[in-house]
């Protein structure tokens, strides 16, 4: 499978990435690249030779573009962009101060969008705060939707972002059509297969990932659980929970959303996956030490299964089936597990405590049963 040619450069480059963080398992990750080994070879030796000239293919360009600035100009705008993740209006005021070199801010900006360096103002800094973060890659991601906002076309958008909570790297920027459970399923699995399985998923309690009745666990959740995955809400009515999502978002409409109006699903879409390039590899942060996402991230050692595996209990479990009511059956009364786990079995294991039992779905505890209380 060739690579995908609306971001054949970008995917090169995040391909030797991941493949030079040591342990990667190198042909796994052509096999989720969709390339062969010998491909993937080919474009880390050419890497290796020559950076990221590399991996360009021969320009189509006219030799000629009378309204383009001169190469030097764009030389020394992109250089005190790369060595300081600066915006136009920085850049502009260093080049004059520095060079004694007057460039309009507006050509500055034009020079950092062709080139993939999206810009944009500095946040305030406010008070200081701890920060905390996962030890590891994939130990934790979060998963949000973006506000939803109207195209060109009048259609809405639903931004999909998922974020490695150690190094912040974005791992699906999607524009959506709709919040529905089979659109994050499917985007989700897209991503499972380039980057593999997460120990941990934090996402909030809206749809489709929470607001069930009853225990809280929806047909995703369910899913991801049966993957291996475990799950974890933010506490309501405290967004910070997800800060680095959150804070992802706040870059995003900044520095794609406000700029302009995109015509359709695939102009946005064709937007995100530039600007999710620029921002795991180009973009400093300063919660990295002015470190991109890319430097610290590596893929998960656990890749995807095509198939999902057959569960497995213990011979001394007590196996249950969920009924249509999202109940089981036990010692002789009926306790609710979850309408979401409708038609699977759950595991009934006892405690050190007379009378007290978890109920396991797979690997994961999902909840308890006290012989000695009334059922709910």
């Amino acid at each position: 499978m060739p690579w995908q040619e609306r971001s054949t450069m970008s995917l090169r480059h995040e391909f030797i990435q991941l493949a030079s963080q040591p342990g990667t398992n190198f042909s796994e990750l052509c096999s989720r690249f969709g390339i062969s080994r010998k491909t993937g070879y080919k474009w880390r030796q050419r890497y290796q030779e020559s950076g990221l000239e590399g991996l360009q293919e021969h320009s189509r360009r006219p030799q000629h573009t009378p309204r383009r600035s001169k190469p030097k100009i764009e030389q020394r705008v992109l250089a005190v962009r790369d060595r300081y993740g600066w915006g136009a209006r920085k850049i502009t005021a260093c080049l004059e101060q520095t060079k004694k070199l007057t460039v309009p801010r507006s050509t500055v900006h034009a020079i950092l969008v062709r080139h993939g360096r999206v810009t944009a103002a500095q946040p305030q800094t406010g008070a200081m705060y701890q920060r905390f973060e996962q030890e590891r890659s994939n130990q934790l991601w979060q998963m949000d939707f973006k506000g939803h906002y109207r195209l060109g076309n009048n259609e809405r958008c639903h931004p999909l972002t998922v974020l490695d909570d150690h190094s912040r790297y974005s791992l699906c920027l999607q524009a959506c059509r709709n919040e529905q459970t089979e659109t994050v399923q499917q985007q989700l699995t897209a991503t499972f297969r380039r980057y593999g399985l997460p120990e941990r998923m934090l996402m909030d309690n809206g749809s489709p990932w929470g607001g069930a009745v009853d225990h809280g666990y929806t047909p995703l959740t369910v899913w991801l659980l049966r993957l291996g995955i475990a799950v974890s809400h933010s506490r309501p009515f405290h967004p910070q929970t997800q800060g680095k999502d959150e804070r992802f978002h706040r870059s995003l409409k900044v520095e794609v959303l406000a700029q302009r109006l995109y015509a359709d699903f695939t102009r946005m879409q064709l937007r995100f996956d530039e600007w999710r390039y620029c921002y795991n590899h180009i973009r400093p942060h300063e919660a990295l030490q002015m470190a991109v996402p890319a430097s610290r991230y590596q893929p998960s050692s656990r890749s995807f299964p095509e198939q999902l595996p057959p569960f497995e209990y213990d011979v001394m479990d007590q196996v249950r089936k969920v009924q249509e009511t999202g109940k089981i059956s036990f010692a002789g009364r009926h306790f609710r597990v979850g309408r979401p786990f409708q038609g699977y079995p759950v595991a009934v294991r006892p405690t050190t405590n007379d009378g007290l039992y978890k109920v396991f779905f797979a690997t994961h505890q999902i909840g308890m049963i006290d012989l000695h209380k009334p059922n709910d």
